[in-house]
This record gives structure tokens, C-alpha cells and sequence, in this order.
């Protein structure tokens, strides 16, 4: 890993809690050595138990929802759709996905961008943007379900076109629910944009029963008004969108709003909200956030937003990985989303989330569980990293041998840290099994990027070490490893 600029420190809630974990023996009277370390590890495990930190997933483009006790989300994968399904949403990254849909139709089987799926009676409609290889060629679809479950199986349904758009652009459904009517919101050509929001009335989950409107929505840039969302409340209905393009680092979102008891359809009802309501954060490394839905926690008493965001302030498509935080309303009835939380900030479960009891491990040796690191030859280590890495600080080597050696209690880990140009090849075991190569070089420089995984592991004390090989593929200009932070399961 390449050294890089000073940043300035990012805040994190994390260092409240491994302070308030160095003070517990003190606060237990009458306990000292093993018994305090207990008191200390158990205190540890019960703090963790109720937070989580992001990403939730490499994936952008994320839609999710709680239902019947699990979390469900899915991200744009490309070649097919695939579902994550969890009981918490602290262990959504470790879920294993099902693949939900692939298609043989060569018109439509290509880039299948940002799915959605919702409940109407007992089936699940999952809508989708595909093409057949060509960007403009993308357009809408609908499956359902054979069954009440998110995950299918479904069969495919429809094209979703209005009358006045048969065979246009189109990508990112939303769907607007008011009155008893169904409307489909989505991003496509209009007078206003290549890429602008029109809403088109439904008379059913899967058919399109008239013109789409166009919708001329403030963005602050030129380019897109994309994925568009809807939140019901205090007698309005908000609609917000993405602008720019996703590319940039001033990806944003954008807001609108309208009675409950207009008509959609009538562009004039809808009133545009002043400047950007989420938008990059740059002391906190949230660079692009946005393409955004939202979900409600397992009790149904908080909102939450689901949304991507880069680590980088390069213009790219990469690195846009899926994160939540909970947001609240204000007094006046508008909904405050606030600014986005550093990749890796601690944050409280959803309340009713049954908690995960994940903990993390960062690289110094810290950690909120029952976890250390521990090193072999030569290390560098420092905080030039800043809000790309956890804790604003890491370890990098180039020097085949080095070993970082992680132990923990759990079921499973990951790793995450830096990848940058100059990263190359580690070797990464399990209990001292065999070793598999990862490759921590990236076409740019971007932080806390999920660099490993671990297979299901049985309860108990683990080890897992990553070790330096000083080898590197040609697209790299070095051999440097680089370590920051392991998220450890213990579900």
C-alpha cells in the first residue's frame, strides 16, 4: 500500500466504547484477574450485541425490507439478481445470497441494474432495469412470485412501458402507492433530462395504464434524476431522487413533496425542496451518496435509509458500497436525513433487531470483543490513511514474510483495509490451514473495501493470519499488504 496525504481524523463512536470496556473492571468491585477479564469480555459481547457497522454490501443500487423477522436486500449485480436475507442487519455482509432471477432472453439478460421488489396481496413483484449489452437499450421489467416470499421463485411478468415511451431508455423503477392506486415512478427520456423522473399511472402491479408524465426536478447538476423514493407522512408524500452523475463524488439526493390527496400525475402539484437533502461528506471520507430506498425497523418505530457511497473522491463507478443509518423527521414534518456516518461508524441495531453480536478488531490491537492482532516482521504503520481506514489508522508491508495474525471468538471474519495501486498478493489461512491468495491491489485508491471473507467456521477461538507473499499482479506497481480492521461474527 502507497503512503497518502494526512486527512483529517474522522469522529467514530467505536472509541467510546473501548474506553467505557478499559474502565469495566474498575466498575465491577471485588473482581480481579481472570474473573475481571470475564466480567470485562461478557460486558464486551453485550455492548457489541446491539450495534453494527457498514457496509452491508459490496453492491450498489440497494433496496431492502424487513419482513416476517428477517432483513432482505438486494444491490445491482449485473448478470442476474441475487437476494441476502438475515435475521439482524449486522450480519447482512456475511449473508449467503440466493440468486433470485437470471434470464436467457438475449434482449434483456445484459446489466440488470437496481431491482426492487414489493408485497401487493400474497406475491412479491420484483422490477428490474435490463438490456442486451447496449446502455441505451435498457429497459423496465416485472416479475412475480409463485409464493409469499421475497426470494421467489418468480417467473417474469412484463415490460413496463407508457403508451408515450413504448421503446425509450428507462431504468430505476419506484413504486408510488396513494389512494388505493399504483404508479410507476422511474428515471428515463423526458423534455428535461435523458436520464429524468417520470410517473405513469398503474392499474395493476404489472401493467402500465397510461402516459408517464415528466417531472422537472431541481439537482444542481445537468445530468441524471434517478431512483426515485417515496416516504408517506403528515399528510404528504415525499419523493426523493438521486442527481449527478453516480460517477462523481457529488452524487447527491434531492427531495419533492405533495398532499397525500393530490394527483401525481399533475406535475404542477409536486413541490421542489430546496438544495440537496444527503450529499458527500468529505471530513468523514462519504464521498457520492445516494441511489437510496428506504425500511422501517423490525418494530416498526424508527426509519432508516439504505444507500451507496465511495471512500473516494474520484470520479468512478467502483468502490460504491451499500450502508444504512437511521434518520428522523424534523418539527415541521420534513424528514431530516442528516449526513452520512463514516464507512465503519458504530452505529445502534434497529430497535426490535435481535443483534448480531459481531465485534471489531482494528489493527493497533483494539478491539470490542473478545479479539487481538499480533505481528511478525518488518510493518509500517500510521494514520496517513485518515477516513479511508478505521480509526484513522493501519498497517502496510511489502516484505514477503511479514505476518499479521488475528485471534478472535466467533463463527466468522472479514477483513477490510485499503486497496491502492501499489497493493499486492497475501497469503490468508485459517487456524493455520491452508492458505489462500488474495489479491489487495486496486485500480484506484479506496478504503475499508472488503478484502476477505472467512468460510462458516464452528463457535469457538479461531486464528487467522495474513501473510506478506512480495508478489503482486502486473496491473500493480508494489507489494504492500495492507491491514485495518476484522469484523468478527459470532452468530
Amino acid at each position: 500500500m502507497l503512503p497518502s496525504p494526512s486527512h483529517r481524523p474522522r469522529a467514530r463512536l467505536g472509541p467510546l466504547l473501548a474506553a467505557l470496556l478499559g474502565l469495566v473492571v474498575g466498575l465491577l468491585p471485588g473482581l480481579t484477574g481472570p474473573t475481571a477479564a470475564a466480567a470485562a469480555e461478557s460486558r464486551a459481547h453485550t455492548l457489541a450485541a446491539g450495534t453494527f457497522r457498514n457496509p452491508l454490501n459490496s453492491g450498489p443500487d440497494p433496496f431492502m425490507t424487513h419482513w416476517k423477522g428477517a432483513y432482505y436486500l438486494t444491490t445491482t449485480q449485473g448478470g442476474s439478481i441475487r437476494m441476502w436475507r438475515s435475521p439482524s442487519l449486522g450480519t447482512l455482509l456475511t449473508a449467503d445470497p440466493v440468486t433470485v432471477w437470471t434470464d436467457t432472453d438475449p434482449s434483456r439478460n445484459r446489466n440488470i441494474w437496481a431491482p426492487e421488489f414489493y408485497r401487493f396481496g400474497d406475491r412479491w413483484y420484483l422490477y428490474y432495469t435490463a438490456d442486451d449489452g447496449v446502455d441505451d437499450h435498457h429497459r423496465l421489467y416485472v416479475l412475480e412470485s409463485e409464493r409469499d416470499d421475497p426470494t421467489g421463485p418468480y417467473h417474469f411478468t412484463a415490460k413496463l412501458a407508457p403508451p408515450n415511451h413504448a421503446d425509450d431508455f428507462a431504468i430505476d423503477a419506484g413504486i408510488l402507492q396513494l389512494g388505493g392506486r399504483l404508479y410507476l415512478a422511474y428515471s428515463g427520456i423526458n423534455q428535461y433530462q435523458h436520464n429524468g423522473i417520470n410517473i405513469a399511472p398503474m392499474s395493476n402491479p404489472y401493467t402500465v395504464s397510461g402516459n408517464a408524465v415528466a417531472i422537472d426536478a431541481a439537482g444542481g447538476c445537468p445530468e441524471v434524476r434517478e431512483g426515485p423514493e417515496f416516504l408517506y407522512r403528515g399528510g404528504r408524500v415525499w419523493m426523493t431522487y438521486s442527481t449527478c452523475d453516480t460517477g462523481k463524488p457529488d452524487y447527491q439526493v434531492r427531495m419533492m413533496s405533495m398532499p397525500l390527496n393530490a394527483d401525481p400525475l399533475v406535475p404542477g402539484n409536486w413541490h421542489q425542496h430546496q438544495g440537496a437533502v444527503f450529499s458527500r461528506a468529505d471530513d468523514r471520507g462519504v464521498f457520492g451518496p445516494g441511489h437510496h430506498a428506504f425500511f422501517t425497523s423490525p418494530d416498526g418505530t424508527e426509519d432508516w435509509i439504505v444507500y451507496h457511497a465511495k471512500t473516494t473522491s474520484l470520479n468512478t463507478y467502483t468502490n460504491r458500497t451499500t450502508r444504512a443509518q437511521r434518520f428522523t423527521w424534523r418539527a415541521d414534518g420534513t424528514p431530516d436525513f442528516g449526513r452520512p456516518l463514516a464507512l465503519g461508524a458504530t452505529q445502534n441495531l434497529p430497535s426490535g433487531d435481535p443483534g448480531s453480536g459481531n465485534y471489531w478488531i482494528n489493527d493497533d490491537g483494539r478491539s470490542s470483543g473478545a479479539g487481538s492482532v499480533a505481528y511478525s516482521g518488518a510493518w509500517n504503520s500510521g494514520t496517513g490513511c485518515a477516513t479511508q481506514c478505521f480509526w484513522s489508522d493501519d498497517h502496510w508491508s511489502d516484505r514477503a514474510g511479514a505476518t499479521a495474525t488475528f485471534a478472535f471468538t466467533g463463527t466468522r471474519i472479514a477483513l477490510l483495509s485499503v486497496k491502492d495501486t501499489g497493493n499486492g498478493y497475501a497469503g490468508i489461512s485459517i487456524d493455520g490451514g491452508p492458505e489462500q491468495r488474495v489479491d489487495f491491489h486496486g485500480a484506484i485508491r479506496v478504503g475499508e473495501a472488503v478484502q476477505y471473507t472467512s468460510p462458516r467456521l464452528a463457535n469457538g477461538r479461531h486464528t487467522l493470519r495474513i501473510r506478506v507473499t512480495g508478489e503482486h499482479s502486473s496491473q500493480s506497481g508494489a507489494s504492500f499488504v495492507s491491514v485495518d480492521r476484522a469484523e468478527v461474527y459470532t452468530d
